[in-house]
């Protein structure tokens, strides 16, 4: 056991800032038994709640509270830790964590606690951000995703699939290296049948983690199109608000307008644009040169029309041109003036929404889309049991898509051996990155130093 990468003692306050019932102060290193000893004038047992006085390196009081002492390696991070329950308040927490600092602590770094404990072996790398995700999730579904990655089913899952991936991969090398000798032959079709397997298996881990990066993530959703066609409105409609200003004069939008919002747990981050049409002034020039370039960007576009005039053309020319890759829903609106009835229907995989933005008739239908477009079901896995979705972040899913993509590329029963056991051994590599195997230093850096302090 290592205490750490330098042998440094850290300390933090790992609970809010601001007055409150208690605060915590968080130490891991190789002094911290020392400083427990120093604080509290006296050897802490392991695992105990002991009730102390703190005083400074004078003999002075600080304050009251209870002392924690943890053992290496039987701590979060591996190390010796302490942790110190005082009374909340900025002030009298400010002053026990400088005495802890006097006493030959360094203020921790964001996320070096979570750090040290997967660097000790202590903590999987999925798990560790899944800390983060924890403290941030901003629904009761990513809550419960970043809960099960943080009890280890994530990574479980993937270790399981890496296991079973190396194992075949080990019995196509040893056919292809002791092909004289006297071992049970191996088919090229077994190889590929068991590798449509493990395919199908990555396919639906990768499904469930690409649910998880929406929670965690958010999607971008630009509504666009012509002028007056109820843009606004549809934006006023879906945040439950009057954000957008409505009015019956083209180019009232100039700007893109922002909104964040959840819909059954989907995060979305949802803009109004300016209306796409030839001609206007310079400022509403500007606006349509703006919507173009958000096109670009979104997850999802929002094409709307009126449902009285519906378009011949399957898609708007003007926004494929900007962005032909992203998603889209048709959006045919006002179908309360049009004497249409609302809802959904699927056209040459575009999905169609007829509804009123302004009354909310097929407002549901969108939603259902929205979730359907972005591959998200909602609380359907709730309120069926069903719940395999991991709060997985946009480095899982690469790393996923990779390993996928390398077992396709030979799924055929004429495939050499060779062939196959190199897209294995691909496949094994992506998923020890993702589970931190083979992570740089620029990596656990970025990964860390988002996490709060204390953590």
């Amino acid at each position: 056991m290592t205490d750490g990468l330098t042998g440094e003692t850290i300390a933090a306050v790992a609970t809010a800032a601001g007055a409150s019932a208690i605060a915590v102060i968080r130490i891991s290193g190789p002094a911290a038994p020392g400083i427990g000893r120093r604080l509290s004038r006296r050897t802490l047992r392991p695992r105990v709640a002991e009730l102390c006085t703190f005083r400074d390196a004078a003999g002075a009081p600080i304050d009251q509270g209870f002392a924690l002492y943890f053992p290496a390696p039987r701590s979060y991070t591996g190390e010796h830790m302490l942790e110190l329950q005082g009374h909340g308040g900025r002030v009298v927490s400010g002053m026990l964590l400088q005495s802890v600092l006097a006493a030959g602590a360094r203020l921790a770094r964001p996320g070096e606690f979570s750090e040290r404990a997967f660097l000790n072996g202590k903590l999987e790398l999925s798990r560790a951000e899944a800390v983060a995700d924890l403290i941030y999730s901003s629904s009761e579904q990513a809550a419960r995703a970043a809960a099960r990655s943080l009890t280890g089913e994530f990574a479980t899952a993937v270790r399981e699939l890496q296991a079973a991936l190396t194992e075949l991969r080990v019995r196509c090398e040893a056919a292809i290296d002791f092909s004289e000798e006297d071992l049970a032959p191996l088919r090229a079709v077994e190889v590929t049948a068991r590798m449509r397997e493990l395919h199908a298996a990555l396919g639906a881990l990768l499904a469930g983690a690409q649910r998880g990066r929406l929670l965690h993530e958010g999607l971008d959703v630009l509504i666009c199109g012509p002028p007056n066609v109820g843009k606004s409105t549809l934006f006023n409609a879906l945040c439950g608000m009057e954000s957008a200003i409505v009015s019956a004069t083209p180019g009232t939008t100039r700007d893109l307008l922002h909104a964040e919002l959840s819909l059954d747990g989907l995060r979305l981050r949802l803009l109004d644009s300016a209306g796409l049409r030839a001609g206007g002034d310079e400022v509403e020039r500007e606006g349509m040169r703006r919507t173009r370039a958000a096109a670009r960007q979104a997850d999802l576009l929002l094409y709307v029309t009126e449902a009285g005039a519906a378009p011949q053309v399957e898609f708007p020319p003007p926004l494929l041109a900007a962005s032909p890759a992203t998603p889209l829903i048709m959006v045919w609106n006002k179908v309360d003036l049009a004497g249409q009835n609302p809802g959904l229907e699927e056209h040459a995989g575009c999905p169609r929404v007829r509804l009123s933005a302004r009354t909310g008739a097929g407002l549901e239908d969108l939603v259902r889309a929205i979730q359907q477009r972005a591959g998200f079901q909602g609380d359907v896995e709730l309120r069926e049991g069903v719940d395999n979705t991991f709060l997985a972040r946009a480095r899982h899913q690469q790393a996923l898509e990779r390993a996928h993509t390398a077992l396709e590329r030979n799924l055929r029963d004429s495939a050499p051996l060779e062939l196959m056991a190199e897209d294995l051994a691909e496949a094994v590599r992506e998923l020890g990155e993702l589970l931190g195997e083979q992570g740089t230093e620029e990596l656990l850096g970025e990964i860390f130093s988002r996490f709060c302090v204390g953590k």
